[in-house]
């Protein structure tokens, strides 16, 4: 559209896929605002198919040779959104006006975010979670998950968003009591939040659901090195303290 910028005089590339649409004054594929980053180095940026990038948005290139910023299919990114260095984007996104990821952000497949949300760097947003306007994410959020708040916290499932996109009433009943089970159980008030996930992968029938058993290795993946854990929760932080 009138006004926008695609790629730059840089060393590297932005690549773009088919059926994309480019809004005005968007501004794609330039230099990263990372100080890291070294002139002249490549930088990179690929973009997939069928992607909506609307007005005034700015995605990035990567800030090193062996790194790409990317985005996958059919994602629709409204207008002010930023997608910062060495973003990993994946498919079926929406992001609301003003949405802004820092750079090094793993965005999964089918979330959604609410209007100026901001996630912090190096975090990682699980498939089918829903992020609340005005958020300030600064830990991973779990597959399947809601949070909300200027610091955001985890909220409960996304029913709402597991409902669209197919997930059969059994299995969001599966998913809403092994949630319970981590995070609101009187039951384990007791136990460590370590013992609560050991717990659940121990109930066969609850365990045995793909979408629990998925759900918690989103959870188990968000405290393994480099990342950054879960986003609090009020009844899980009251319980430990």
């Amino acid at each position: 559209m009138t006004g926008a910028v695609v790629g730059d005089e840089l060393p590297g590339y932005t690549f773009i896929g088919c059926n994309n649409i480019i809004g005005h004054h968007a501004v794609v594929g330039v230099k990263c605002q990372d100080l890291k980053y070294k002139h002249g180095d490549e930088c990179f940026l690929c973009i997939g198919n069928n992607n909506e990038i609307r007005e005034f948005c700015s995605i990035h290139r990567s800030s090193k040779p062996s790194d790409k910023t990317v985005i996958g299919d059919n994602n629709l990114i409204m207008g002010s959104c930023h997608i910062a260095h060495d973003c990993k984007i994946g498919d079926r996104n929406i992001f609301a006006n003003n949405t802004l990821l820092a750079g090094h952000v793993v965005v999964e497949d089918n979330t959604h975010t609410a209007g100026a949300s901001v996630v912090h760097q190096f975090c990682h947003i699980g498939s089918f979670a829903f992020i609340g306007g005005g958020s300030v994410v600064s830990q991973d959020v779990p597959k399947y998950m809601m949070v909300a708040g200027e610091r955001a916290k985890l909220r409960g499932l996304n029913l709402e968003g597991l409902r669209r996109n197919g997930f059969t009433m059994s299995e969001m009943k599966s998913l809403r009591a092994a949630y319970r089970k981590i995070f609101m159980s009187t039951e384990t008030v007791s136990l460590s939040f370590e013992e609560r996930l050991t717990e659940l992968e121990q109930d066969q029938e609850l365990y045995s659901v793909p979408a629990v058993s998925a759900m918690l290795q989103s959870i188990r993946d968000s405290f393994t090195e480099s990342r950054r854990g879960i986003c609090k929760f009020r009844q899980w932080l009251d319980s430990t303290t």
